[in-house]
């Protein structure tokens, strides 16, 4: 393992004891902040992505800002995608917009060719540079989105909340399904795997909107790729995160992916869905709305999460999904000093 001047983060992905209980958040570079919005001002988010230098700005503002154990590449999970010839927008508060949604097999194998140094050598930049500033004080997270959550947008168009054309491939066309999520983890794993061999300290498996599925679809559907994906980067001595919304209902399925870490949201207690993942570690889950709230009523959230944890090694906190636009700084920043301060004594 690198040596770190604070690599509480990573002990805690393989559940050794810390310092304190290490604190994160997903979307920690976003619009909520200063910084972010004086680069955004003047760039949009496919430019920044592109922009190693506007990445990496972002990427270790946030950090420093903060305090957080943990950086987060700045990046858009679309990015391999884009960079394979699907035209796509990202459009301020919808998120990625297709242009040619997939409806067949002729669109399914024109996904092919993918060479993270060839398609996307920005990100590789980025993860190179954010390396460098960082200067080994903390860890770097590098990110994929999973197959499913990349399928749901390549077939839907745009965001959705029924994912209605989604399932209807999958129930009505299953061969078709799979050589599109075939296709989708082959892209992911060299996507991360080139993440890993540029320095990234970890990675994460957004599965963001697998919790629509039922228990057997996701079984059925979903699992063998993730799992696949997972397995690919095993042996590479880099924590593994899965992390899905609305999960609560297939945990038990998910902890067959054999990740290192499982991330979880809000809708399930922390110390009931660590039950059902087993030995596994765990990141999460305050809901990212009671941050708007009064910081009584964050502090108690909070302090009841950490108390249902206990202490026991492998508790990485964070939110059970990004950082709300509206959320103001100060009460993130107080939340990490928190989170930090009132668990050291417990150790």
């Amino acid at each position: 393992m690198t040596e770190f001047e604070n690599d509480n983060f990573l002990r805690a992905c393989w559940r050794k004891e810390t310092e304190y209980t290490p604190i994160w958040f997903m979307r920690q570079a976003g619009r909520y902040l200063e910084s972010y919005q004086k680069v955004r001002a003047k760039h949009d988010v496919l430019t920044i992505c592109k922009t190693p230098e506007l990445s990496a700005k972002i990427t270790t503002d946030a950090v420093s800002e903060l305090g957080v154990d943990a950086g987060i590449l700045f990046a858009d999970i679309m990015l391999p995608l884009e960079g394979i010839g699907v035209r796509l927008k990202l459009v301020d508060g919808v998120g990625p917009v297709i242009e040619r949604p997939i409806e067949n097999g002729e669109q399914v194998e024109g996904l092919v060719g993918f060479s993270a140094e060839e398609h996307v050598p920005y990100v590789l930049d980025a993860v190179r540079l954010v390396k460098q500033q960082l200067a080994e004080k903390v860890p770097l997270i590098g990110f994929s989105g999973a197959p499913f959550t990349l399928a749901s947008y390549l077939i839907e168009g745009s965001p959705s909340r029924e994912f209605t054309r989604t399932k209807k491939m999958m129930y009505g066309q299953p061969e078709l399904w799979s050589n599109l999520l075939s296709k989708l983890s082959a892209i992911v794993a060299t996507y991360l795997l080139a993440q890993v061999k540029a320095g990234v300290d970890a990675v994460m498996l957004f599965d963001s909107w697998s919790g629509c599925l039922s228990p057997a679809d996701y079984r059925d559907f979903v699992l063998p790729y993730n799992r696949k994906i997972l397995a690919d980067l095993s042996g590479k001595n880099v924590p593994r995160i899965l992390f899905g919304v609305g999960t609560a209902g297939i945990l038990s399925e998910m902890r067959e992916a054999d990740s290192d870490v499982f991330g979880v949201d809000w809708r399930l207690s922390i110390d009931n869905a660590w039950q059902l993942l087993g030995e596994a570690a765990i990141q999460g889950n305050l809901d990212p709305a009671t941050l708007l709230a009064s910081e009584k009523l964050i502090m108690e959230r909070t302090s009841d999460i950490l108390g249902r944890v206990k202490g026991k090694p492998g508790h990485i906190f964070n939110l059970g999904h990004g950082v709300l636009p509206e959320t103001r700084p100060e009460k993130a920043r107080k939340l990490v000093q928190f989170v930090q301060q009132s668990t050291r004594n417990r150790r």
